[in-house]
């Protein structure tokens, strides 16, 4: 099921240029809008969009894994896997190579290994994945260039038990599907721990994250997202927290959401517990997670600490918000 839009192309969100990754300066809310006035009109779709950013944002982790922690729209847990990264870095050595992708178009792996002939890869490695109207028969067609510079790395990526931090920048990156074109392009950091598989874990920040599409342009500032996965106990349980600022045309205004309590869940469902605190000017939203089916919105349209209105609804139907 997925949560909106933006979610569709989750494997293949890219950053907007700005300044780099890493999250950790403080952040200027863009200068061309407005903060947004939260209001019972406006406050779910304010954290149903905030909500999805939170899964744009942890969904970047998808770009270095073929399996990913998360899924299309929900999160899902699954050991982190490791055959793609694994297939470019065995072909680097004899790089550029160009590889056919499944129905049409193709895609060039190159790199800058400091040790080409094993897998044990070291800060400052470089790894090219260039994508030309790449379609894998996904309903997707990839276009564009990722560039990957490993910051740090330890364990072994064969065993699939490693800890491995990349920053990543997207050139020119598009992708096609039926109805829409998504494009993007900048940078972000991400981090992939499996050394305690089948406990695993995902953190992905960034100054900015921008999508544009037939319809809207979204842009994500200031973002950090984490999330950890223990596939060894059924089901399987998960957390998630992040936090970042959200300019979107939808809502008119500029909001700051962050996790104040962490979301948890359970195999692909949708959090049983947790909340999601969406702030705008001199206002704001509260998500809570009644279950794994049901949520409350609390709004605060004037910023006194008293919840001013309290709506009930779904996720299903909160998904539909955006």
């Amino acid at each position: 099921m997925r949560l909106g839009r933006s979610i569709v192309l989750i494997p293949a969100l890219t950053m907007a240029a700005c300044g780099g990754g890493g999250g950790g300066a403080e952040f200027t809310p863009p200068q061309a809008t407005t903060p947004l006035a939260i209001t019972a009109a406006n406050g779910q779709s304010a954290t149903s969009a905030s909500w999805e950013s939170a899964n744009v944002s942890i969904g970047v982790a998808d770009l270095l894994d073929n399996s990913g922690l998360v899924s299309s729209g929900q999160l899902k847990p699954a050991l982190v896997a490791t055959n793609t990264l694994v297939n470019i870095v065995q072909k680097i050595p004899f790089g550029p190579t160009t590889l056919p992708c499944q129905v049409s178009g193709s895609i060039t792996v190159s790199g800058d290994l400091a040790d080409p002939l094993t897998l044990a890869l070291a800060a400052g490695d470089v790894i090219n994945v260039d994508a030309d109207n790449c379609d894998d028969g996904l309903g997707e067609v990839v276009d564009g260039l990722l560039a990957f510079t490993v910051g740090a790395f330890e364990g072994d990526l064969l065993s699939g038990l490693y800890d491995l931090t990349m920053s990543m920048t997207m050139t020119g990156f598009s992708v096609q599907t039926a109805s829409d074109l998504l494009t993007s392009s900048g940078d972000a950091t991400v981090t992939l721990n499996t050394l305690s598989a089948p406990s695993v874990s995902a953190q992905v920040s960034g100054m900015s994250l921008s999508t544009q599409s037939n319809t809207t342009s979204e842009t994500l500032s200031n973002f950090s997202s984490a999330q950890t996965v223990d596939a060894g106990l059924t089901p399987a349980p998960y957390s998630l927290n992040s936090s970042g600022s959200l300019d979107s045309p939808q809502l008119s205004g500029v909001v700051n959401y962050s996790t104040p309590v962490t979301f948890q869940g359970f195999d692909n469902g949708y959090p049983q517990a947790g909340e999601l605190l969406v702030t705008g000017e001199d206002s704001s939203a509260r998500l809570i997670a009644l279950d794994a089916i049901n949520v409350r919105v609390e709004i605060d349209s004037n910023g006194d600490g008293t919840v001013d209105t309290v709506i009930d609804t779904t996720w299903a139907e909160l998904a539909g918000q955006t």
